[in-house]
């Protein structure tokens, strides 16, 4: 007859950094009036145990493509790493409601490229959770655009110029610390074949045509002449879309042609692996 009391909330902790290098990344974006009259995107992924910033771009969204973006310069720097924290963005998870849990079992096109290359993806909850990317950004929004007023910066091509031959490395001596741990959880990236580029993009799944032909986005692809069989028709084939809105068409490992942003063809012959 009496009424239960409210569940008392979980005791949160400070949590500790990871102990070595490599171990867990965040990777997270700001949108801020970083130049005045604009207000652009920072992409920031940063290392747990040290809070050292690998890769930070501005772009004009944030989104797939600039989350890949920032993996991508930390593998070809510094190796694959084993974690990334990320927040519940719909690029990075699928979510049955808006701040709810997310579905684990079904991926987005950047879970299924951290899953490829071995990395953990592990969801934020709370925005103490990501403490230590929003310690960054309120120090980097109040640091940041006084410093490209002063460098009489503007556009966005000289700022990240700017940000990674001049900022990033000041930036490293002045507020990184040093890991627990002297080793190192990085990776090598080892190429073996496997282009990382065609791992950090979109891909979806389509069945070739009796023309030959994919339809992909309103786009018409069509597959030039292969030396490894005469045609590809009722094919299940994978339509790879990168940054720049080029695309290419893959059959298992091997890509059958690439093409330009409005669907024409790059090379003549296809046959190369991916």
């Amino acid at each position: 007859m009496v009424k239960k009391a409210m569940k008392r909330g979980a005791h949160r902790r400070k949590r500790e950094r990871a102990s070595m290098e490599g171990m867990r990344l965040h990777q997270d974006g700001s949108t801020h009036e970083w130049v005045p009259g604009k207000h652009w995107d920072l992409i920031v992924t940063m290392d747990d145990a040290t809070s050292q910033v690998y890769s930070g771009f501005f772009v004009e969204e944030e989104g797939t493509h600039s989350s890949f973006r920032g993996v991508a310069e930390v593998i070809r720097t510094r190796g694959l790493f084993c974690s990334l924290y990320t927040d519940r963005g719909s690029h990075y998870w699928y979510t049955s409601e808006v701040g709810g849990k997310v579905d684990k079992g079904r991926l987005t096109q950047f879970g299924r490229a951290m899953g490829q290359l071995g990395i953990e993806m592990i969801p934020a909850y709370s925005p103490e959770a990501r403490g230590r990317s929003e310690r960054l950004f309120g120090t980097l929004q109040q640091r940041l655009p006084k410093e490209l007023v002063l460098e009489g910066i503007t556009e966005m091509e000289e700022a990240n110029r700017w940000l990674k031959e001049v900022y990033w490395p000041q930036h490293n001596a002045r507020f990184s610390v040093v890991a627990r741990e002297r080793e190192c959880a990085f990776v090598p990236w080892l190429d073996s074949g496997m282009n990382l580029q065609d791992i950090l993009c979109t891909q979806e799944q389509r069945t070739v045509k009796k023309d030959n032909t994919v339809s992909y986005k309103g786009k018409i692809l069509q597959i030039p002449k292969q030396k490894a069989r005469c045609h590809y028709i009722k094919a299940n084939v994978r339509v790879h879309e990168y940054a720049d809105g080029s695309m290419a068409i893959f059959h298992g490992p091997r890509q059958l042609a690439r093409y330009r942003c409005g669907g024409e063809l790059v090379e003549e012959e296809g046959d190369h692996t991916g």
